[in-house]
């Protein structure tokens, strides 16, 4: 016997896709409810019979498909959930710079060095002249915080003013992650369209158009003087998304109300971004592999060439924020032996929830708020997978392949009926955007839908005592800008 409590479902990623790697790592994945099924598929004989019975049915083949259920955290880079997004957006995370030891002692970071404030790490994406930079795990105290890279490297950056105290061998946890950008003092100006510079040039810090900012930092010496007259909620608002990028302008909509030009004379302005993922054109799948922690010898269902097929997030008032994964998959196994007895914990960053953690929820670039607010909001989004069956030399059994159709996106967000304007657009078929974004513990994620037609959307008064509601749905389509139906940014920090 055993309980569902004692489930342990992890997942590594597959570079051939049903090919689990030799000796993989597996990561412990966090979830709320499971409906993956590996089993055969039968058909019954035709063979006729003169007692009136029945042959065996036969064996046909294999299916190898089923949603996992979860509750939104903010999704580590190379967690499940994280590398689940990557298989449903069919596309790669884009990620600011970052150095990470990743559980071996001066293995990617090997030092830090003081006076200078010079990191020794290995080649990869540079460190640009900007960068605000995130170091976390260090021995050391003084070593942990954000800093300001000012010297460029793929190998030794420098962070001068930093006060790094010597680290020859940083521990097992060190890791530097790019979080934002910053300014000498005076450089970075408000303009009445975005952000200016003098000297930071915008074009080398790797930032993107449809990529979401939050401008200002903690100190009111990082945010511009009219952020820090209008107060605490003005600067916690503060957010915007790119529209272009040259050296020294930034351009932004959705800015925040109240939005004014500021020369930033004396200030040292920071700007918190993150990385970024949208729909693409490639197939990414996983091997799942399932135990049952309860029994006496532990049985393990293992389920390769999982594609996240469909996927879905919902933000229902008074709730945690909800995800589903629908995948498919190639093939499977069953048995007594774990792909890796010790995997990965899972991560523990917190469970938000749509009502507490939802901080923005915008329609066509402006807040919805009264009379129009959004009592929830739910995107969906269906790959259009199919198993391709194929007979094989070998004993495979089940698809050989699987292909991927268009990627539909879809949203219902039911509003209440406060006045005609939704309602109009309903009508006349006009073309607008949402976006919704979700933060917690300094962490955040946004969802944008940069261009979506509301298709359906009719108010009705049902009975006595109701609210009337306008149910909006409407269907993602490609937007020039972005070029993109789905967007998600994630930032590891801001403030």
């Amino acid at each position: 016997m055993t309980d569902s409590n004692r489930l342990r479902l992890t997942y590594v990623e597959e570079a051939t896709l049903g090919v689990t790697p030799a000796s993989p790592r597996m990561r412990t994945a966090r979830l709320t409810g499971e409906g993956l099924a590996f089993k055969p598929t039968f058909v019954n004989s035709e063979e006729l019979r003169s007692d009136r019975m029945n042959p065996d049915p036969i064996k046909s083949g294999e299916e190898n498909n089923g949603p996992i259920n979860g509750e939104l955290s903010f999704p580590v880079d190379g967690s499940p959930l994280s590398s689940w997004f990557k298989s449903l957006f069919c596309s790669t995370w884009l990620n600011t710079p970052f150095r990470d030891n990743d559980g071996v002692a001066d293995s990617v970071i090997t030092g830090l060095a003081a006076t200078t404030d010079v990191a020794t790490v290995l080649t990869g994406d540079a460190f640009a002249v900007g960068h605000l930079v995130r170091f976390t795990g260090f021995t050391n105290a003084a070593n942990n915080g954000v800093f300001r890279c000012t010297t460029a490297s793929a190998t030794v950056p420098a962070f001068l003013g930093a006060g790094f105290v010597a680290e020859a061998a940083p521990p097992t946890v060190a890791r530097m992650k790019v979080v934002g950008l910053a300014g000498a003092a005076g450089d970075i100006t408000a303009l009445a369209e975005g952000l200016g510079s003098t000297t930071l040039n915008f074009t080398t810090l790797g930032l993107r158009v449809g990529q979401w900012v939050k401008i200002g930092g903690a100190a009111d010496a990082n945010t511009f003087a009219f952020l820090v007259t209008a107060g605490a909620v003005a600067r916690r608002q503060a957010w915007a998304r790119i529209t272009a990028i040259t050296a020294t302008k930034l351009t932004l909509d959705n800015l925040p109300a109240g939005w004014a030009t500021d020369s930033g004379t004396g200030k040292t302005i920071q700007v918190f971004f993150g990385d970024q993922i949208k729909n693409g054109t490639a197939l990414f799948g996983g091997t799942i592999e399932r135990g049952f922690m309860g029994q006496a010898v532990p049985t393990y269902i293992i389920q390769r060439g999982m594609i996240a097929g469909e996927g879905s997030f919902e933000f229902n008032t008074e709730g945690a924020a909800k995800s589903v994964f629908t995948f498919t998959g190639l093939s499977g196994e069953i048995g007594t032996v774990s792909l890796d007895p010790t995997p990965d914990d899972a991560t523990t960053n917190p469970i938000m929830a749509a009502g507490v953690n939802v901080g923005r929820i915008a329609e066509n670039g402006a807040c919805l708020t009264s009379p129009n607010w959004m009592q929830s909001l739910q995107i969906a989004v269906n790959n259009n997978l199919r198993p391709k069956m194929g007979l094989t030399c070998g004993e495979a059994v089940g698809p050989v392949d699987i292909g991927a159709g268009a990627f539909d996106v879809t949203a219902s967000a039911p509003v209440y009926f406060g006045d005609s304007v939704l309602a109009a657009k309903v009508l006349s078929g006009t073309p607008t955007n949402i976006n919704t974004r979700i933060a917690k513990n300094n962490q955040a994620m946004i969802f944008a839908l940069p261009r979506i037609t509301f298709t359906e959307g009719s108010p009705s008064a049902g009975g006595k005592n109701q609210d009337v509601m306008l149910p909006l749905s409407g269907t993602a389509s490609a937007d020039p800008l972005t070029a993109a139906h789905l967007i998600c940014d994630r930032l590891e920090y801001f403030v």
